[in-house]
């Protein structure tokens, strides 16, 4: 049996499979205590923990970690002279007319930063040797007062010789073994020092985190009686067993999105679609990602909290427009619809938990698109009357009836969606109309049909048990790592061969790390070089076919380069132009095989209602339909209502709805 549990903002959400069984399970989250809601789900699912083989885990602990500012206490150490590298960071200003602007506060405080006499050049050779007189009479007393529980070291230029990170980590591990030290090279062997430092700096601040969470729970795995491997989610779309994840800690940061685009990647694989946008709207926030050619977009960075990390990640926009996400009026009068969120505690208005605030999930109930009976199955009952009353103060303020207020609500978050899917489609060079639209999540599968025709997207691919497509991602990706290192140099034959030479270095590396890890198998390489033009502040990455490694030259790396660049700047792409390599990246998969199967659960055939919606500026009749009666093959017309287990689907007038051999349910827009 697989099982996948995936702690959410609102739900916590288990999927298991076994052969043709699935059994799904949908709990409120305990964000305080996230292990809480994910053996609360376990439990509720009735399931034996003995009869697991793999148990994958998704959850949100290191991000709360850094958002909330519980990591650990941790020190920093720079080479002399850089002691303020995470406080100076970039020169830039997000907000440029904000007389009060600051910059995005490290979870360091300066006192906690510290420096060693040392220096390598750019090439790694070393300038100043590593005083190692000074860290034994200084900075390790110093550390020891401080009574840190992590220290993390970035060394200028460690990203091309660790010999002094790799020195430096010893003395402080021999002389106080209780402290968790994080070196730049082993989570960014990148060039650019501000983003290394915030990369080391977050890993050695959510680790120690990260690693007493896994110890809870594995413990309290054993004790249920669990035998299975134990596996964790990554940002990047793979997973790695709980040991593995101890040591790169900082790759758990997405786990849940992650886990969504997978489940969706591969479930609409079934019905042949390979190009998709996929749409996770869940209770907190609403996430988007590209697909092209079955394959989720990688990103070598991202951020969180304002901090940049240097570690692959899904290229994943996230708005704050999920079902708890709060209508709200700005200073200037204007209605506006997140990023504050009700989250699981106390959550909408209609849970009847304590919320006094609107959200998207109290307009639903009031524009009659959710059922209050319905909800979760009919497992969780909504309070139609306290939906209303918080959308009552919205209305009264715009002059607008409540069903009004909440349906406009409902058109703010679309544009919020709308326009994160156009970051990672449209200002990318890629046409959201050649793509099909995957909306999943408790509330993506109401919105999607607006939002395809506000981006001309002309299908639209609903999986079985929509809201919790995440866990059952969890349980059908792969195992992933990836390695990365800098090597500047300007595009030649000697570069090439170079560039094979390194690409089979990394490969190596990999593959003992898999072993190390005791996962055997064949893997599958992904090679990709970061390349831009000699002056250029910033590369584009270049992917290498695997048949041309052998065969590398600098003529053909450099076509390659000019079709990305120019895909992505639309000008620029001319080989009159120096070229220079920047950053070689591996990729290192291995495959689960065939992936189980998603079907929606069995129910008994029930006669499809007529009942009334809010949409657009008045009531109108449509059908209404329980999704898990539908028969294979059943066309519906549109305007009408979906319900099932995990997710409603709002089918419009002008489309129609399939459910397709693989158990996908296909909105097309009439033509």
């Amino acid at each position: 049996m697989r099982v996948g549990v995936e702690v959410g903002g609102t739900f916590t959400d288990l999927v298991a499979v076994e052969g043709g069984r699935v059994v799904v399970t949908k709990v409120p989250s305990t964000p305080r205590s996230p292990d809480i809601g994910a053996f609360a789900a376990l439990t509720a699912s009735g399931i034996d923990l003995a009869r697991i083989e793999d148990l994958g885990h998704g959850s949100t602990v290191a991000t709360n970690a850094v958002l909330e500012r519980k990591g650990a206490s941790v020190a920093f150490v720079a080479t002399a002279g850089f002691r303020d590298l995470l406080f100076m960071q970039r020169h830039d200003r997000r907000n440029i007319y904000d007389l009060f602007y600051a910059k995005p506060a490290p979870p360091v405080r300066r006192k906690d930063c510290f420096e060693v006499r040392e220096r390598l050049r750019a090439d790694g050779s070393v300038e100043t040797p590593l005083d190692e007189a000074t860290v034994r009479a200084e900075l390790i007393p110093a550390l020891r007062a401080g009574g840190y529980r992590a220290a993390a070291i970035c060394l200028l230029n460690a990203y091309a010789n660790a010999q002094h990170e790799k020195r430096l980590a010893a003395l402080i591990a021999d002389a106080l073994p209780d402290v968790l030290v994080t070196c730049s090279h082993q989570v960014a062997r990148e060039f650019r020092e501000f983003e290394r430092a915030s990369t080391t700096l977050l890993s050695a601040y959510v680790q120690p985190v990260v690693d007493g969470y896994l110890h809870r729970f594995e413990h309290k795995l054993a004790d249920a009686g669990f035998k299975g491997r134990f596996t964790v989610m990554q940002s990047n779309g793979g997973r790695l067993p709980a040991e593995a994840m101890r040591q790169s800690a900082i790759t758990a940061l997405y786990s849940g999105p992650a886990a969504g685009v997978v489940g969706a990647t591969r479930q609409a694989a079934r019905s042949g679609f390979r190009d998709l946008i996929t749409f996770d709207m869940g209770g907190t926030s609403t996430d988007v990602c590209l697909v092209q050619d079955g394959r989720p977009s990688l990103a070598s960075e991202s951020e969180i909290d304002g901090l940049p990390i240097r570690t692959p990640v899904l290229d994943i926009v996230s708005v704050g427009a999920g079902g708890g996400s709060i209508a709200w009026v700005d200073d200037g009068g204007m209605l506006r619809v997140g990023p504050q969120s009700a989250g699981a505690d106390p959550g909408p208005a209609c849970y009847r938990r304590g919320g006094g605030e609107p959200t998207i999930t109290d307009a639903h109930v009031v524009t009659g698109t959710i059922r209050p009976a319905a909800f979760l199955g009919g497992r969780m009952k909504l309070d139609a009357e306290a939906a209303a009353e918080v959308f009552a103060s919205v209305a009264h303020r715009f002059g607008l009836g409540v069903e009004q207020a909440a349906a406009s609500a409902l058109q703010l978050a679309d544009a919020n969606i709308v326009r994160a899917i156009q970051l990672v489609s449209t200002e990318r060079g890629r046409d959201p109309r050649d793509y099909a639209l995957v909306p999943f999540g408790g509330a993506g599968p109401l919105h999607a049909a607006r939002i395809a025709d506000e981006l001309g997207i002309a299908t639209i691919v609903v999986p079985p048990n929509a809201g919790v497509i995440s866990a059952y991602g969890l349980v059908a990706s792969d195992y992933t790592k990836f390695d990365a290192v800098t090597r500047k140099m300007k595009l030649d034959e000697a570069a090439a061969r170079d560039a094979a030479k390194i690409f089979a270095e990394m490969r190596a590396r990999l593959a003992a790390q898999f072993a190390d890890m005791k996962l055997p198998g064949e893997l599958v390489y992904t090679h990709t070089l970061d390349m831009r033009f000699v002056g250029q502040a910033f590369e584009v990455g270049v992917e290498i076919p695997a048949g041309r490694l052998g065969s590398l030259d600098a003529a053909y790396l450099a076509g390659l380069f000019t079709d990305a660049h120019h895909r992505t700047f639309m000008h620029g792409a001319t080989l009159e132009r120096p070229v220079e390599i920047v950053t070689l990246r591996v990729g290192a998969t291995l495959p689960i095989g065939t992936a189980p199967t998603l079907d929606r659960e069995a129910a008994a055939a029930r006669r499809p209602e007529r009942t009334r919606i809010f949409h657009g500026e008045a009531w109108i009749e449509c059908t209404r339909y329980t999704a898990e009666a539908l028969a294979r093959g059943q066309r519906l017309e549109g305007p009408a209502v979906i319900e099932g287990h995990t997710a409603t689907t709002w089918v419009p007038g002008g489309w129609t709805a399939t459910l397709d051999t693989a158990d996908n349910l296909m909105l097309r827009r009439a033509s």
